[in-house]
């Protein structure tokens, strides 16, 4: 009976060391050479597997290089879970993606090495741009359901989730593109911080600054 029991168990662990050779294999590869200089094939050599061992695994070369980050979505949203029920959502949207930055044990994208590579080279190549998209969206999607689940709404008749989870992965979206163009690695928690408050702050409560709105009697000669 226990020997039945952990072989699926080894099976399983076995199939995950696969994939994460596969995807070490890809990132590495498509980091040094770029994304177009890179073929399936070769990282399946890479790996120490044949081409349909790869395609068990991934369905492109773009998704196995960005599959390091594919699971900090889930981590996000596992620390929007554990927020206190009492917190407004997008404030625990906020501290849930702050909490994911400051625990060391997650390896946020400023700790890991060269992640900020890969996000400089996604926003350069269109096809890995398109699959990070898809990454964030499927995290979205569990945002929204663990938001309306706080709100204990439904998403589908209140829209107030949509805009939670819209209006903080923006945030989150604006910081990663301005951490990017900056080429300071270090620089996210503070560019996170920066564009949630924001969202909290002067967009909100300030008029824009700039040349006021045309009367509709300017210019009409009267006094």
């Amino acid at each position: 009976m226990n020997r039945e029991r952990k072989t699926p168990e080894r099976r399983s662990r076995k199939a995950r060391r696969t994939r994460d050779t596969l995807a070490q294999a890809a990132f590495e590869l498509v980091l040094d050479r770029g994304l177009r200089d890179v073929t399936v094939e070769e990282i399946a050599e890479r790996a120490d597997v044949d081409r349909r061992t790869f395609s068990r695994y991934f369905t492109s070369k773009e998704a196995a290089v960005l599959d390091s980050v594919r699971g900090d979505g889930d981590r996000i949203n596992d620390a929007l879970r554990a927020r206190p029920a009492g917190e407004p959502p997008l404030t625990a949207y906020r501290r849930a993606v702050m909490d994911w930055l400051a625990d060391s044990g997650a390896e946020a994208w400023h700790r890991r090495p060269r992640i900020f590579e890969l996000l400089v080279l996604a926003k350069e190549e269109p096809t890995l741009y398109a699959a990070f998209h898809h990454i964030r969206v499927d995290a979205q999607e569990d945002s929204l359901a663990i938001v309306a689940d706080r709100l204990g709404v439904d998403p589908r008749q209140d829209i107030r989730p949509a805009v939670t989870v819209a209006a903080g992965a923006g945030a989150l979206l604006a910081a990663q593109a301005a951490w990017v163009r900056g080429g300071c690695p270090e620089e996210l928690p503070r560019l996170v911080e920066q564009a949630f408050d924001a969202l909290a702050g002067e967009l909100v409560t300030q008029p824009p600054a700039g040349p006021a709105s045309h009367s509709t009697t300017e210019g009409n000669g009267t006094s």
